[in-house]
């Protein structure tokens, strides 16, 4: 075999794994036909948050207004762009690096089962003893006429110029946080769903209140649309046509309506793979029907939310098993999850929504912000927070917070739902003062 183990994609699916893996001596492949360190790294949410910073930066300065500070900066997007290409851009040979130096293959080019063992990348083939398939998920694309015109998510975070009008397909993560940002820089943004719902792993009443916030700023919803062809004008502007006379014409138009699993591209019938439109089917060992085959990342077929840490954690527990460290099966954390909208909205374990619907099972301590101190040092208005405590043992299950702040006071919370912790044992920390933390432990119930 050329490989004791060959991963297919370079992203946080393998390498949390493979680095670590290689440097005990065993003889590590990673196939990577696109940028190495994947989407997050190099197309994804690192490059997001370069976008929104200043964003976030600006709202801050926005609600100081007359308390210390006069007049609000405005965003250079030109700028902005190219402040992100610096930064990115060296993230794909910096992650072809990181291989590199742990001692790992890296082979370019579109990887194809030949069967269980064998690989071909071009007219290259290579075999190993256990395959990892790692290809993470692709944007999904409308079936419908006139879609070509349509950008994607890779598409907008490469924006040379920002547009005028902005209309956006969808209603997930990508599209909120892109309308969020394209609303911030000045664009008239519309937002249409074919369904009546946004964020819908979110809890309502915090997804209200952004959206009502994003509504104030200028953003148009439109909601049960199904929007049913494009038409590109002489202007180069899109004019999209729905049921009900809905006709809409705008300059750019961003298909975000959900992400798909690339294991199509793979020919994992000549392995006899398992997989279907969610991803490749897996056991509790991230192993699928073919023993030797195992599968990490977004690409696998779960409940369990599909998200950079989880891929991370993934890769790390396959490293694990295949150093015999751990032979037991996959034993997920508390998962925490946000959206980078304005203000954030942040959740850990239970949900806030499940919880409100089971009260006989769960006691929802919840909190607002306005009359913390600390929080009015920035003027933040509207925060809040949800403490969720299993009623028969007390201890804390879940949280979900709606602020400036708000992935801070989660990852505080993290291990506290890791823990199990009861409501006694939340109140014997000593934070530094004054803090996230600390105005964290000043919301919770003193018993």
């Amino acid at each position: 075999m050329d490989f004791s183990v060959l991963y297919i994609g370079s992203g946080q699916a393998t390498w949390n794994g493979a680095v670590p893996l290689a440097k005990t001596g065993v003889k590590i492949g990673v196939i990577e036909e696109s940028q190495y360190g994947g989407v997050c790294s190099n197309k994804g949410c690192n490059a997001k948050i370069i976008l929104d910073k200043p964003l976030q930066l600006i709202d801050q300065i926005k609600a100081l207004q007359g308390r210390g500070l006069e007049g609000v900066p405005t965003v250079d997007w030109e700028d902005l762009m190219a402040h992100k290409h610096e930064l990115i851009v060296p993230q794909d040979q910096h992650g072809k690096d990181r291989l590199d130096k742990a001692g790992i293959t890296t082979i370019h080019g579109h990887a194809e089962f030949v069967d269980a063992h064998t690989v071909r990348v071009g007219e290259k083939t290579v075999t190993a003893d256990k395959i990892v398939i790692a290809t993470g998920l692709r944007p999904h694309r409308l079936n419908i006429p006139g879609a070509e015109n349509f950008a994607n998510s890779t598409d907008f975070l490469s924006l040379p110029h920002m547009l005028e009008h902005v209309t956006i397909l969808g209603g997930g993560f990508v599209a909120i946080e892109f309308a969020t940002i394209a609303s911030a820089v000045g664009a008239k943004v519309d937002v249409i769903t074919r369904g009546n719902q946004i964020l819908k792993q979110f809890p309502k009443e915090y997804v209200a209140s952004v959206q009502a916030d994003l509504k104030q700023s200028g953003v148009r919803f439109i909601p049960d649309m199904n929007v049913a062809k494009a038409e590109k004008n002489a202007d180069g502007s899109l004019t999209l046509f729905g049921p009900k006379e809905f006709q809409l014409t705008t300059d750019y138009v961003l298909d975000a309506t959900g992400r798909i699993p690339n294991h199509d591209q793979l020919n994992l019938e000549a392995a006899g793979v398992k997989a279907n439109a969610h991803g490749i089917e897996v056991n509790e060992y991230l192993q699928t029907n073919v023993p030797n085959i195992f599968a990490a990342g977004d690409a696998v077929d779960k409940n369990i939310p599909k998200l950079t840490p989880t891929a991370a954690f993934e890769s790390r527990y396959l490293a694990a098993k295949f150093m015999g460290t751990n032979e037991g099966p996959i034993a997920y954390p508390a998962i925490s999850e946000i959206v980078f909208t304005s203000p954030r909205i942040a959740q850990v374990g239970v949900h806030l929504d499940e919880a409100k619907a089971k009260p006989e099972q769960y006691e929802v301590v919840s909190a607002s912000y306005d009359g913390d101190w600390y929080r009015q040092v920035e003027n933040e208005q509207g925060a809040k927070l949800a403490l969720i405590f299993d009623r028969q043992t007390d201890r804390l299950v879940g949280a979900a917070e709606m602020a400036n702040a708000a992935e801070e006071t989660i990852n505080t919370i993290v291990p506290y739902v890791q823990m199990a912790l009861t409501k006694e044992e939340l109140n014997d920390f000593v934070y530094v003062f004054p803090s996230i933390a600390y105005t964290l432990q000043r919301r919770l119930p003193l018993v």
